[in-house]
């Protein structure tokens, strides 16, 4: 029989020689994940509605060495765009009507690492819907909760507090848009089809046809604390 203070030894060279075999011995928990900062640019499409009624097909453009976001909103009816700035100006305009608003925000476009400060990490859930792997879940500012893929990092979904969700179908890190493509037509700076409106933010209000969101009094102050204003 091995003589017990030798096993003890051969036990302590073997957790010496594994850190994380050590750590489970003792009963260390893995250290809590950090988000992902987004690719500077990227492209993705998104499912987006309430609940678990889908509204619209969306395709959205991130450009943070231009300052920029630009949906482009797929609903039944026609589609429109929605263009917002790092200034604070966010324009949402509909071609074939001809029809633009424009809304001051006070604060620029969502950080790449906009869930680097105030974010609560919730746990690890099991994958759903469009498959992939594990999901980590963080929630912030009472006002989103945010699921990232475990092995690729990308974002997987959003669910604002309000019931409204952005399911993620694809994901496109590099992707860049052309900068003609990017600016609001001429009349959203004339007369014919601009109208400013400083109480309502254009982008996350009109994707969804729902203007429920446009009286919670809440939503501009929550939308300025997750771009950091």
């Amino acid at each position: 029989m091995t003589p017990l203070p030798l096993l003890a030894f051969l036990l302590l060279l073997l957790l010496s020689l594994h850190p994380h075999a050590a750590a489970a011995a003792a009963g260390s928990p893995d250290p809590t994940p950090t988000p992902t900062p987004w690719p500077h640019q990227f492209h993705a499409a998104l499912l987006m509605g309430h609940g678990d009624i889908l509204v619209s097909l969306v395709n959205l453009w991130y450009d943070w060495p231009g300052g920029r976001i630009l949906h482009e909103i797929r609903s039944p009816d026609t589609p429109s765009y929605d263009a917002e700035w790092n200034n604070g100006t966010s324009f949402f305009y509909t071609p074939a009507l001809r029809a633009c608003r424009s809304a001051q925000v006070g604060v620029g476009i969502l950080r790449p690492d906009w869930l680097a400060t105030g974010a609560a990490y919730l746990g690890r859930v099991p994958a759903e819907g469009y498959g992939g792997s594990d999901r980590h879940v963080w929630t912030k500012a009472d006002f989103v909760t945010y699921y990232e893929d475990v092995a690729t990092g990308h974002p997987v979904k959003w669910v604002f507090h309000t019931g409204h969700i952005s399911h993620v179908i694809s994901f496109d890190p590099g992707h860049v848009r052309k900068d003609v493509e990017w600016q609001a037509p001429a009349y959203c700076f004339t007369d014919e089809g601009g109208r400013t409106d400083k109480d309502a933010l254009v982008a996350e209000l009109d994707m969804y046809g729902d203007p429920d969101m446009r009286s919670d009094a809440t939503f501009i102050p929550n939308i300025r604390l997750l771009r950091g204003g």
